[in-house]
């Protein structure tokens, strides 16, 4: 029997996209999710443990079931304009439930943890290369409990022996290459989505948020990476705890910030259209630029953003667009059934 993962959020973007990777490196995922966001649909490559992680006791049956030998843990609430507007809904949501599954892990004899965190745990520094030697000073709530997390993952470490591996991801972008499973969040706030959403006509245009910034075009500066190579780093992360390696945190990025203004020229040859645009003023939480130094991930991991540049990831996820993108027309009716499309 392949040995079996839990992984929350499975049933959203990136952790559908972990769960396929996960089955194809000869795991079996679980994926375990309140489907408040996720979609029932995109749990294709394991079975599904409907639970929250609010409720402790949802999280102590699916791992008493399952009996994992890991947890891969990606719920969580991400966005950063809400998290400035209603900080204590991320500070419970987030903190508390991922307490609850540190909890629930530990309790059950499980000591690998792989975590889903952020760049945005770095805050905003003048736009140097981040590392994970970068001091810490998140500027919006959503960093700040991410932040908090691995603080909680560093003490239950120390008392429990609870391994882990924490990934800090910059701007995850594409779609699976084979078309399984893709980006659908409602409502969408990134940016390829919303730029490839504008030229397809299903919203009136993609809004640039801030054009003064001290870049050099003064739009912001994003390093992205392709889902797929993200994920992949997760399994090798998951392969680094089972062997025995230890607790370590990785930057997950390629090191070049574009920005949106050179993302949305970079659409036009994929797409061969233009995208209507509209001035936005600045929004609160947004740092000027973030890149990421992941020298660590390569060298210590073997780790290859293969699929990371800019055409390679507005291509898949715009062959997902027009594929249907909310996984069939099982995914249209729960669409159609939540009052959401």
């Amino acid at each position: 029997m392949a040995d079996r993962v839990l992984v929350t959020g499975g049933a959203g973007y990136i952790g559908a996209h972990a769960c396929k990777a996960l089955a194809r490196a000869g795991f079996e995922p679980v994926a375990f999710d309140n489907l408040s966001t996720g979609w029932a649909e995109a749990v294709r490559f394991g079975p599904l443990a409907q639970g929250d992680l609010t409720d402790r006791a949802s999280i102590d049956a699916a791992l008493a079931e399952w009996n994992p030998v890991a947890v891969m843990h990606f719920a969580a609430l991400s966005l950063v304009g809400e998290s400035m507007k209603d900080p204590g809904k991320y500070w419970r949501t987030n903190v508390n439930g991922s307490l609850n599954l540190i909890e629930a892990t530990v309790a059950a004899g499980i000591r690998n943890f792989v975590f889903s965190s952020t760049c945005a745990t770095y805050g905003d520094q003048d736009g140097v290369v981040l590392n994970e030697a970068t001091p810490q000073y998140p500027i919006n709530a959503y960093g700040g409990s991410k932040l908090a997390i691995e603080g909680i993952l560093r003490d239950f470490g120390a008392a429990f022996g609870l391994n882990h591996v924490i990934f800090r991801y910059f701007n995850v972008a594409g779609a699976d290459p084979e078309g399984e499973v893709g980006e659908q969040h409602v409502p969408e706030t990134h940016l390829i989505p919303i730029m490839l959403e504008a030229i397809e006509g299903k919203r009136p245009a993609l809004t640039v948020f801030g054009d003064d910034y001290p870049t050099r075009d003064g739009t912001c500066v994003r390093d992205y990476v392709h889902v797929s190579d993200l994920v992949d780093a997760h399994v090798l992360g998951l392969k680094w705890l089972l062997d025995g390696k230890g607790t370590r945190a990785f930057n997950l990025g390629t090191g070049n910030g574009f920005t949106v203004r050179e993302v949305i020229d970079a659409s036009r040859a994929v797409t061969n259209a233009e995208v209507p645009l509209v001035r936005g003023a600045r929004r609160a939480g947004d740092a000027v630029a973030l890149v990421s130094g992941s020298e660590r991930a390569i060298s210590e991991l073997g780790w290859e953003p293969k699929r990371s540049s800019l055409p390679q990831m507005i291509g898949d996820a715009w062959r997902w667009s027009k594929g249907g993108a909310i996984f069939g027309e099982a995914g249209a009716r729960t669409c159609r059934a939540r009052g959401e499309c």
